[in-house]
Parts: structure tokens; C-alpha cells; sequence
């Protein structure tokens, strides 16, 4: 299972986010639910870079199954935006496999 922990700032933005895990819905290299998991926080991770000046921290380990991205300073409207549409594909995913990923938040300082 993917678990992702979406972060919350003290303003109740979203500013960040953690998976970790494989889905499991199909084999290595076929697995359309982790796919679209990746793409969609690959995506963010890229908008943000490009489209906005804020800075983040972003970690991976390909090998565990984790990424870890957080807005850290500079958070624009762009950003909030990006965040937001984020928290919305991972929630349509979590909806349509729910045994498969699972999202939850997390308040942060």
C-alpha cells in the first residue's frame, strides 16, 4: 500500500507531502496505480521548481518506495494552487483503489 501523509501548515496549507510504500496493484513496471501516484507528485515537485521561486527540500529513495517534498520558504499562490490540485489527485486515486493508497495529514511547523 501507498502511504501518503499530506502536510499541513499552521495557516492550514498544504505544504508538503510524504509517500512511501508500493501499491501492489499489479507487477513492477505495470502497476498503473503507482504511476499515477508518481506522476502526479513528480509533477508538483517540477511545477513548483519552474513555475515559482519558493524553495523546498525534496528527498527519494527509489529503493524504499519514498519521496518526500516540503515547501520551506516563499510559499506563493502558485504553490498553493499547485498543492492543492495535488491533494485533489491523490485523493480521486485514494478513491478509486482505497486498498491500494491511502492518505492522511499530518500538521506541521
Amino acid at each position: 500500500m501507498i502511504q501518503i501523509s499530506l502536510y499541513r501548515d499552521g495557516s492550514g496549507r498544504i505544504c508538503g507531502f510524504r509517500c512511501a510504500g508500493h501499491a501492489g496493484y499489479a507487477e513492477s513496471g505495470s502497476d498503473i496505480v503507482c504511476a499515477a501516484v508518481s506522476a502526479l507528485a513528480m509533477t508538483t515537485v517540477n511545477s513548483v521548481e519552474q513555475l515559482t521561486s519558493d524553495r523546498f527540500s525534496y528527498k527519494e529513495s527509489e529503493a524504499e518506495g519514498q519521496m518526500e517534498f516540503r515547501i520551506v520558504s516563499g510559499f506563493s499562490e502558485a504553490s498553493e494552487i499547485l498543492m492543492k490540485s495535488l491533494a485533489l489527485g491523490f485523493s480521486g486515486i485514494a478513491e478509486s483503489y482505497g486498498g491500494y493508497v491511502r492518505v492522511t495529514e499530518t500538521s506541521v511547523k
